[in-house]
């Protein structure tokens, strides 16, 4: 296992899909841990993790709760959900609690590969951006730090999951400019099938709640 594998934690309660996670990803070159409960999980999660796939229907704590517990608690770690549901109010659910991105069983162990890669490559994407010489954006109380990954209004923190910084930080970078639902999808989700702009809402309105009232003095969300 090369030193710099990303580590990935994947969490369902069914040993098998696990097992063949595990298998499959590892070819894949990442470093895998498996629990098999989301209690198990957040006994086992670290910094160092890269990504958590997350099946949602599980004993004892949902995957839906225990992503809320994680954003609640300041984590963003970006987290994939697996699950045997498929609706788009599931979707969304999954989205509102926390989730990066939706993957429904059965699922192709190809596709699970490509989703995890793109949500990687974004970050790596991100991470280039603190080496920008314009690490911040402030807008009046509003300050934006890429190099820290933090938002704070008026010197006060909030949590943002990695999805609503992108957003954020798009919009933040192009302050003369008004993004649609596709401008969004195009610049930040390329890569990722079936997103649709109802996804894009959900994080708009969730972005919105965390900004409050100071978000009238950011460049406009959408059109």
């Amino acid at each position: 296992m090369p030193t710099n594998a990303k580590k990935i934690l994947v969490v369902d309660d069914e040993r098998d899909i696990c097992e063949i996670l595990e298998f499959n990803l590892t070819n894949e070159g990442f470093d895998i841990t498996c629990a098999f409960s989301a209690e198990e999980a957040l006994n086992k999660i670290r910094p160092d993790h890269a990504l958590i796939l997350l099946d949602v229907m599980m004993g004892g704590m949902s995957g839906y709760q225990m992503a809320a517990q994680l954003r609640r608690e300041g984590n963003t770690v970006p987290i994939i959900f697996l699950t045997a549901k498929n609706a788009e109010n599931d979707m969304l659910t999954g989205l509102f609690a926390g989730g990066d991105d939706y993957i429904a069983k059965p699922f192709s162990i190809k596709e699970v590969v490509a989703r995890i890669k793109a949500i990687l490559r974004r970050q790596k994407y991100n991470a280039l951006l603190s080496n920008d010489p314009e690490t911040k954006y402030v807008f009046k109380d509003v300050v934006i730090d890429l190099a820290s990954k933090e938002v704070q209004i008026c010197h006060t923190k909030i949590v943002l999951t990695k999805k609503e910084f992108e957003i954020l930080v798009l919009l933040a970078s192009n302050p003369k400019r008004i993004f649609n639902r596709e401008d969004i999808i195009e610049r930040l989700w390329k890569e990722t099938p079936y997103i649709t702009e109802r996804t894009i809402d959900v994080h708009i309105t969730r972005l919105r709640k965390k900004l409050g009232t100071a978000g009238g003095k950011l460049p406009p969300l959408l059109l």
